[in-house]
């Protein structure tokens, strides 16, 4: 079973990924816990929610889904549910879905009573491999993704490759550029077998599943591990996150999975290394093929890249007014950069649009 080890200065937890282990949650709780709050979406209730029932009393808190009701006002009404079912601050949140529903679940337990445990047992690639972990959570406002939010590290992050089975073919993609970004900023190992064997990792072999599961989850492991609060080293993590959030917030979180406005995000990235001369011409072409490769994202037809553009000053990366960017230098090496010239940026966002 792999696991992979968190180690902050307050919190230490450990990561699994393991198949069946939703038949094990139990397992996972601490002695002399209070009431259990299961944050989680109908449809993946529908889907899995019978492998948690039995192992433990609970309530369930059903959340709409969707980047746009991931707001304030849901975790008012979940905190209001879990007040009015006697929830105090021996409660637990588990937050049992996708990268929406971690975030949300896992801001529900930063914030009630100051602060509840939470576990994270995400149902989605996406939420496997990159937002599960390392403690952010959050809400959006009408500007921006995440700009509501609070780092609370969850008691330990329970991933069963095998939920992902369920998943449409759409949203499987769209972890896989979350994958790929991975392989970019650490990994020329997982960068060489997304590329090598793209018709396996679409078919699910399930070796392959797990490894590139696995190999995400330690490269982040290792990251947070470092640098909890994203003062350095975490910030590598946001390739493609910059450009991709102005994406969302531009149409409304309603036309994109957020995997695929981070894949919209590398390849303005990877435009902008490359104008920039951060990056060899050779390289960039293999970035950009690699997200074809697994593309394509909807169309952007009607997107204005000064709008994208205006966009990022409101990004919650952005200090005093400089907008940082990450930017590769080679596959499994970046640079965050700030400071570059607006005209530059434009271009690299004209051109990942083209």
């Amino acid at each position: 079973m792999p696991a992979h080890a968190v180690k902050t200065r307050n919190d230490s937890y450990t990561c699994y990924v393991e198949r069946g282990i939703l038949a094990r949650v139990h397992s996972f709780l601490p002695a002399n816990h209070g009431k259990l709050f299961i944050v989680t979406t109908e449809d993946v209730w529908k889907l899995h929610g019978h492998q948690l029932t039995g192992q433990f009393p609970f309530d369930v808190l059903f959340f709409p889904g969707g980047e746009e009701r991931k707001r304030l006002s849901a975790v008012e009404a979940l905190a209001d549910q879990m007040l009015a079912q006697g929830a105090d601050r021996s409660s637990i949140v588990i937050a049992f879905g996708g990268g929406i529903v971690g975030d949300l679940g896992g801001f529900l337990a930063a914030s009630f009573m100051r602060g509840i445990p939470v576990i994270q047992v995400p149902t989605t690639l996406l939420a496997q491999v990159d937002a599960s972990i390392g403690g952010k959570t959050g809400a959006n406002l009408a500007g921006g993704k995440n700009l509501i939010g609070a780092f609370h590290q969850p008691l330990a992050v329970l991933a069963d490759p095998d939920v992902l089975r369920t998943l449409p073919a759409r949203e499987y993609n769209a972890g896989l550029f979350e994958v790929l970004k991975t392989g970019v900023i650490r990994s020329p190992e997982l960068f060489a077998l997304l590329t090598t064997r793209r018709d396996e990792v679409l078919a699910q072999q399930p070796e392959i599943v797990e490894r590139i599961i696995s190999e995400s989850v330690r490269i982040k492991c290792e990251v947070v591990t470092a640098d909890e609060k994203e003062s350095d080293l975490r910030r590598i993590l946001n390739f493609g996150h910059t450009i991709g959030h102005a994406l969302e917030a531009e149409t409304n979180y309603s036309r994109f999975l957020h995997g695929e406005a981070v894949s919209f995000g590398m390849c303005a990235a990877t435009f902008l290394a490359c104008s920039t001369g951060f990056l060899d011409p050779t390289t960039s072409v293999k970035i950009q093929d690699a997200i074809t490769m697994y593309g394509p994202i909807p169309s952007t037809q009607g997107i204005n890249a000064t709008s994208l553009l205006v966009r990022l000053a409101k990004d919650k990366k952005t200090i005093q007014g400089s907008v940082h960017f990450v930017l590769p230098t080679s596959i499994g090496s970046v640079k965050i950069t700030s400071g570059i010239a607006e005209d530059q940026v434009l271009g690299a966002i004209e051109a990942a649009l083209a």
